[in-house]
């Protein structure tokens, strides 16, 4: 067992705290992994605000690069030395899903056995099954991603949530290509990276939806051709009018992404379609929410699909190097995403920038240790 710093959520919605906790050593099908870097999710935020579930204490942080320091009995995919991304779906391979050729959507997804610790034995939940705002933590072996070791751990770190979520919303859930239009409705972490994604894969145009002049100029750093601020204009209207400019005949997006999670901008993408277009949500609605007020008649006569991206529908042995190649390569700016660099001790800090009075936008603010 080692002691480690580490942030951990102790109470719904109070301020997190900088503690020592226990790392044990690495059982069967276990590692340890020095952490590098970790991003600074919303759902970092969600969880010590108690809007995942109310397992307090929890250990924040999931959006993470680091070092394999140790593995347990069995493991060998990984060895220590190995840099790897990590993820919070380890999957495993016997599930119906993973059977039939589609790991991405395994049924069983599993973390760590073992628990992490406060001083006083006080079992800890890790966010995401990952828990890296630490110096050090535990996971499955299967949530280790070997990646290029030369690449910045601050940016490739980022693949492990929101990046994937909205590149693979492009991509996989999307199967955006070259000759399609794109709508992103939303252009916070998520939304930008559907853009990046959409631009990636060859899409033109790509039209960015927001409300904040900062977010849309992110998304057009990042590769939207046309943006909307739907604030100032009806964003089903100009998403019809600038894709009819590019192609005869169009009546909207051939993929519209919604990357709020929210019933009135789902609606919106709903409506931006194209006949026969996809709408994909990756944003994440809160329990709550429904469905808006939805004429049947529509649903069918409109016809495509209307599909949840789940991780961007990942399989994250097979994307994040991918993804890690073209950023190495210059294809994919990382980079962009990764707005500040901070310490340990600034989580707290920095979840008031993001939600608190006078929040500022943010693509990602990332703990570098």
């Amino acid at each position: 067992m080692q002691q480690v710093k580490a942030v951990i959520a102790r109470a719904k919605g109070a301020p997190v705290e900088l503690v020592t906790i226990n790392v044990p050593d690495p059982g069967p099908g276990e590692a340890v992994v020095r952490i590098q870097a970790c991003g600074v999710c919303h759902t970092d935020l969600h969880y010590r605000d108690g809007g995942i579930n109310d397992e307090f204490p929890f250990l924040l942080g999931h959006e993470a690069s680091g070092i394999v320091e140790a593995v347990g009995d069995g493991v060998t995919d990984v060895v220590p030395g190995d840099f790897v991304v990590l993820n919070w779906r380890a999957v495993c391979g016997q599930c119906r899903a993973c059977r039939r050729g589609d790991p991405h959507y395994c049924f069983n997804t599993h973390n760590a056995k073992q628990k992490m610790t406060l001083e006083d034995g006080t079992e800890l939940s890790p966010a995401l099954g990952i828990g890296a705002f630490a110096e050090k933590t535990l996971v499955a072996a299967g949530q280790c991603t070997k990646v290029d070791p030369s690449a910045r751990p601050a940016a490739v770190g980022l693949l492990g949530c929101g990046v994937m979520a909205g590149i693979g919303a492009a991509i996989n859930t999307g199967a955006v290509t070259p000759g399609k239009s794109v709508a992103v409705i939303g252009c916070g972490g998520v939304g930008v990276a559907a853009v990046a994604g959409s631009a990636l894969a060859g899409a033109s145009p790509i039209i960015a939806v927001d409300i904040d002049p900062a977010k849309l100029e992110a998304a057009r750093r990042l590769g939207a051709t046309h943006l909307v601020d739907s604030s100032r204009t009806d964003p089903i209207t100009e998403i019809k009018r600038i894709t009819a400019e590019t192609y005869e005949g169009a009546d909207g997006a051939d993929v519209v992404i919604e990357a709020v999670g929210r019933p009135e901008t789902w609606k919106q993408a709903f409506y931006g379609r194209d006949l026969a277009g996809v709408l994909v949500l990756v944003g994440v609605p809160t329990p709550e929410m429904t469905l808006p007020d939805l004429p049947l008649i529509d649903v069918f006569g409109r016809g495509g699909a209307l599909k949840s991206s789940w991780y961007g529908d990942c399989l994250p042995s097979r994307d994040f190097p991918m993804l890690v190649d073209l950023y190495q390569q210059g294809r994919l700016d990382l980079d962009a995403f990764v707005t500040e660099e901070i310490g340990i001790a600034d989580v707290e800090e920095t979840f008031t920038k993001m939600h608190g009075p006078g929040a500022q936008p943010v693509l990602r603010s990332v703990v570098v240790l």
